[in-house]
């Protein structure tokens, strides 16, 4: 049995997207919150609202966690306002798209560091603080993107495919422990992701909303699962390179991730 009401929880990305459906989603089971992402007065606006909806607590903290140091920077900020973290949600990160030579590579160097390093340092940063508490949980936020390599997004696909592994190794770690963790993947979801990404060509399918999403995700935690395909469609889509070639799988990938101009 998982609880969530007079616990806490911190959501990276929480201003937009997923991480904000997080937070409505939880806010509404009574759970308080701890809002980061870059976008201070997003995250303020938010908090404000939830805080006065559903008279929980929410804490803004404002920072940019690709830059070093940064999850050092959030474990400080959260114990300056005296808290303990029950759930952790890693949501934040980002995608490029196109060719992988024609990509900025500081772009896709911050890309690596969002995704993947400051999600290891966050968790590794909390898992104390989340072991101590007993019934606590990790949702680190991964992609269908994760099972198959990714043309024109490897570098995104790349990380997802490091979040996935990364998590169901700490569930199997910590499942004796105490401690539930998940990896979410979504595919296609209704956010500004691809506004971002720059291109509608890296979607994939219908899309799902994010509250859908966020639906899925904590109903997988509540039952222990070490990962969630959200959706039908896209646990199918994502079962293609179990039964096929590598080479074969990647063919269609391709195609269907090509750039049209």
């Amino acid at each position: 049995m998982f609880t969530y009401s007079n616990k806490t929880a911190l959501i990276t990305g929480a201003s937009s997207g997923i991480g904000e459906a997080f937070a409505y989603s939880l806010a509404e089971k009574q759970c308080n919150l701890i809002l980061v992402a870059r976008n201070e007065a997003k995250l303020k606006a938010l908090a404000t609202k939830l805080a006065a909806t559903y008279k929980i607590k929410t804490i803004v903290i404002a920072l940019d966690l690709s830059t070093p140091g940064a999850s050092q920077t959030l474990l400080h900020e959260v114990q300056n306002h005296d808290l303990k973290v029950d759930l952790l949600i890693n949501n934040a990160g980002f995608a490029t798209y196109g060719y992988f030579d024609q990509v900025s590579g500081e772009r896709q160097h911050e890309e690596v560091m969002l995704n993947v390093t400051a999600l290891v340092d966050i968790t590794h940063a909390f898992m104390p603080d989340l072991l101590r508490n007993q019934g606590g949980g990790i949702i680190n936020v991964s992609s269908t993107a994760a099972f198959q390599p990714d043309p024109y997004m490897a570098v995104y696909g790349a990380t997802k495919a490091f979040v996935l592994s990364f998590s169901e190794a700490l569930w199997a770690e910590n499942r004796k422990r105490g401690l539930r963790v998940l990896a979410l993947c979504p595919g296609a979801t209704e956010t500004s992701f691809f506004d971002i990404v720059g291109s509608n060509e890296a979607s994939v399918g219908s899309r799902q909303t994010p509250s859908t999403v966020v639906k899925n995700a904590l109903r997988a935690l509540e039952k222990g699962h070490s990962h969630i395909i959200s959706g039908c469609q896209n646990y199918l889509v994502s079962q293609v390179s179990r039964f096929f070639p590598r080479q074969f799988t990647l063919g269609i990938v391709e195609r269907t991730l090509r750039p049209r101009s």
